[in-house]
C-alpha cells in the first residue's frame, strides 16, 4: 500500500470525524458534534497556529490523522511544535502510515522554523511508544495538570 498524505480538504470531513471519534474513544474522551466542528474549524482557520495532516491510502481514503500546532519555549526564545494528537485506523496500523504522518509534522515543522516537535502519551500506550522510541527521544520529564 503506498501511503500519501494531504491536508484535510471539504471531503475527507467525514472520515476525519471518524478517525477523531476513534481517537477520542482510544482515550475515553467523550466527543461531541460541537468539539468536532470546532476542531475542524481551526484546521481551516489560517489565524490559528494549528495544523492537521492526514494519511490517505491507495484510493485516497484518510486513515489516519495528526493534529499538532505551534507554542511558544520561552527558555528557548522560540516557538516549537506541539503534537497534541495521532491517530491511525486499526485496520491500517502497520502500513506505514504513522511513519508518513511522522514524515510531514516534521516537515512543516522545518517549514515553521521549530527547533522541536513535543508530545505527551499515556503510560500504557505500548504500541504508540514503540513508534515513538524508534522516531524521537523519550525525555525525563513529568507531565502535570492543574483542572479549572
Amino acid at each position: 500500500m503506498s501511503i500519501t498524505t494531504s491536508t484535510p480538504l471539504p471531503e475527507h470531513q467525514t472520515a476525519w470525524q471518524r478517525l477523531y471519534r476513534g481517537y477520542a474513544a482510544y482515550y475515553q474522551v467523550p466527543m461531541t458534534d460541537d468539539i468536532l466542528a470546532q476542531v475542524w474549524e481551526w484546521i481551516h482557520d489560517d489565524q490559528q497556529p494549528f495544523f492537521c495532516r492526514l494519511a490517505l491510502d491507495n484510493d485516497g481514503t484518510p486513515i489516519g490523522l495528526a493534529h499538532f500546532r505551534a507554542m511558544p519555549s520561552p527558555l528557548r526564545g522560540t516557538m516549537v511544535g506541539f503534537l497534541d494528537d495521532l491517530f491511525v485506523d486499526p485496520a491500517h496500523r502497520g502500513s506505514g502510515a504513522v511513519d508518513a504522518l511522522f514524515s510531514t509534522i516534521a516537515e512543516e515543522g522545518r517549514r515553521q522554523g521549530w527547533p522541536l516537535i513535543r508530545w505527551i502519551t499515556r503510560d500504557n500506550n505500548y504500541r504508540g511508544r514503540a513508534v515513538y522510541d524508534r522516531v524521537a527521544t523519550h525525555t525525563n520529564w513529568q507531565t502535570y495538570q492543574l483542572d479549572l
